[in-house]
């Protein structure tokens, strides 16, 4: 059956769905046609690490891998395919892989035995990859490649114009940002460290939620939006050294909503969405200080009604206030801020899992914390 890109293109185009819903569409549709592709997958190229990740996939047969990263300076074939631009056939995946990577022992495992692989670029730098597996030797014929590429491109165009979004939400409020003068409530590496404390955190509890790479991206995106509602507070209150009394509190908490404004402001409600998936953001802006005893504001949430996105961002929000440098207090070593957690997990407040994969994942964290040190303060 030939391929209709305006039907496919339309499928990946839906806003109220996320990037794993419009791929599971997709490779339903493209079984129709090639009913040996297996697996479809994407897996994310971050320029300042080097690192390849797992986003997104459709699996039908075999189990999906999920929270991998790799360098991609370690495999000369995909370094050679980012370089040419050129698809790699492997007809023979036990023959052709013998290495003993992670990922290569689980492709193994699953069974797969061919594979097609498609560089993703995005205004000619490298996205990703797209991975086709199937079960079937020899599977990926030349008209079957032809077919793929065109899904590789369609795929690429849906990922870019998320993650473009995506771009535009965090240059829009960063712009509000400066409009607002406001610049010295957090710093830029506190915002990097949030962000990257975050998706150590999401990749460690992923499993126990049951949630995708895509959620973990999302966190990763977004947690450095948690304060964006502190443009709304007044100088006097937010750069205020030392306690707030009663009164400023109460400003102070207002942030949380003016947050959720600025937000739907720039991102859009309803069919009005310039977002397709908002609601991590949207959870993570609103709920950053919720305690699952109830005892956060603003709305007094408990246990389950905190979403897990947001117990995430303020475990790693925590830890990072307590071990970076400010002008006005105290650095916190590693070990006290830990003990900080575990007592605030004791009182109910926090969630055990994503306080245990700080323990779990501290040497990580504290490679991000030497990695990005705020200038002109010893810490």
């Amino acid at each position: 059956m030939p391929v209709n890109p305006q039907s496919l293109l339309s499928s990946l185009n839906q806003q109220t769905e996320t990037l794993t819903q419009r791929l599971d569409a997709l490779h339903q549709h493209l079984l129709v046609s090639v009913p040996s592709v297996d697996r479809i997958a994407c897996a994310l190229y971050e320029a300042q690490d080097d690192t390849l990740k797992t986003f997104i996939n459709s699996t039908r047969a075999g189990r999906a891998i999920s929270g991998y990263e790799y360098k991609l300076a370690d495999s000369a074939s995909l370094s050679a395919l980012a370089r040419s631009g050129e698809f790699r056939v492997l007809d023979d995946i036990a023959q052709a892989i013998r290495s003993d990577t992670a990922h290569s022992v689980w492709l193994r495992e699953q069974g797969y035995q061919s594979s097609f692989t498609v560089p993703l670029y995005d205004g000619g730098q490298l996205l990703g990859f797209v991975f086709f597996d199937s079960m079937h030797g020899n599977a990926f014929t030349p008209e079957v490649q032809r077919d793929l590429v065109l899904y590789s491109n369609l795929i690429g165009m849906a990922i870019a114009g998320e993650l473009a979004a995506v771009r535009a939400v965090l240059e829009a409020t960063r712009v509000a940002r400066e409009l607002a003068q406001v610049r010295d409530f957090e710093t830029g590496t506190h915002l990097e460290r949030m962000a990257r404390y975050s998706r150590i955190i999401a990749q460690a509890v992923a499993p126990r939620y049951g949630l995708n790479d895509e959620f973990v991206e999302s966190v990763y995106l977004f947690s450095s939006l948690h304060d964006i509602g502190k443009i709304g507070i007044p100088d006097k209150v937010l750069l205020k050294p030392g306690k707030l009394d009663a009164e400023e509190r109460v400003v102070m908490h207002t942030h949380v909503d003016k947050g959720v404004q600025i937000i739907d402001r720039i991102v859009g409600t309803g069919e009005h969405r310039r977002l397709p998936d908002s609601t991590v953001l949207r959870n993570i802006v609103h709920c950053h200080h919720e305690y699952l005893d109830g005892s956060g504001y603003p709305r007094g949430l408990r246990g389950d009604a905190v979403p897990v996105e947001a117990r995430i961002v303020t475990v790693a929000d925590i830890f990072d206030a307590l071990t970076a440098g400010r002008p006005y207090k105290q650095v916190w070593s590693p070990t006290d801020a830990l003990g900080e957690l575990d007592r605030m997990v004791a009182a109910g407040q926090l969630d055990p899992a994503c306080v245990q994969a700080v323990h779990d994942h501290l040497e990580q964290i504290l490679t991000i914390r030497a990695r990005y040190t705020d200038a002109d303060v010893e810490v």
